[in-house]
């Protein structure tokens, strides 16, 4: 059966939005520091977590996906990924439950450390994923209807901020928090760095959005145009 473009455009986007939210969810453990200060009020050093250089990546292609496809085509790419997600992390148990062999270049604890994150960190960061997709497609769905259809960087960058907002503290909160492993102090840093981080990505990649705007309306024209041909 011939796929359409816009059946590709699913199949390219839905790949993309899977992908990158798994790679954040694999590198969420790993905490650095930006020594960052442009503003007084701000801490010297900013806490992060490595997966939130995948996570602005995730929720672009969430209101791409939005655009064209509506909350429906997200909450099912939602609900596939966070299953997806569940199945990585079963077989990732699966595989550190199998002892490294002799000779093996990766040591048994180095792959159970890099891999073997804390039951409250998977709870957390898939609640939180979850969560926060549903709220931006709310959120960018009342600025589309509100804006009728116009102004795509306030409904883009706006549904963003919001839902980046309960992405943010929800899984630090539920991943380190919860289970004591982090002090409050520690858990404002690193949930205010964090959404430092992902707010100036997502002003920042405004453009990009346009830009991708612009490259699939071209792209789902040109089917338009072979169709009218053909009748």
């Amino acid at each position: 059966m011939p796929v359409t473009r816009r059946q590709m455009l699913f199949f390219v986007l839905g790949g993309f939005f899977i992908m990158n939210a798994l790679l954040g969810e694999l590198t969420g453990g790993k905490l650095f520091a930006v020594h960052w200060r442009p503003f007084s009020f701000l801490p010297e050093n900013l806490l992060l977590s490595i997966g939130v250089i995948m996570w602005p990546v995730v929720f672009i292609f969430t209101d791409i996906i939005n655009e064209y496809f509506g909350k429906e085509g997200v909450r099912k790419l939602t609900f596939l990924t966070v299953g997806l997600i569940l199945f990585a992390f079963g077989f990732l148990y699966a595989a550190i439950a199998i002892p490294a062999g002799e000779g093996s270049p990766v040591s048994q604890e180095a792959f159970s450390a890099v891999f073997g994150q804390s039951l409250f960190i998977i709870v957390g960061s898939l609640a939180a994923f979850a969560i926060s997709q549903l709220v931006d497609v709310v959120v960018f769905s009342f600025f589309k209807q509100a804006t009728g259809g116009a102004r795509l960087w306030l409904r883009a960058t706006g549904s963003t901020a919001v839902s980046q907002l309960v992405d943010t503290y929800v899984v630090a909160f539920v991943a380190f928090v919860v289970p004591g492993t982090m002090s409050w102090e520690n858990f404002f840093k690193l949930s205010f760095g964090n959404y430092l981080y992902k707010l100036l990505i997502a002003i920042g990649v405004t453009p990009l959005i346009y830009l991708l705007h612009w490259v699939i309306d071209r792209y789902l024209a040109a089917e338009n145009i072979a169709s009218e041909h053909k009748q």
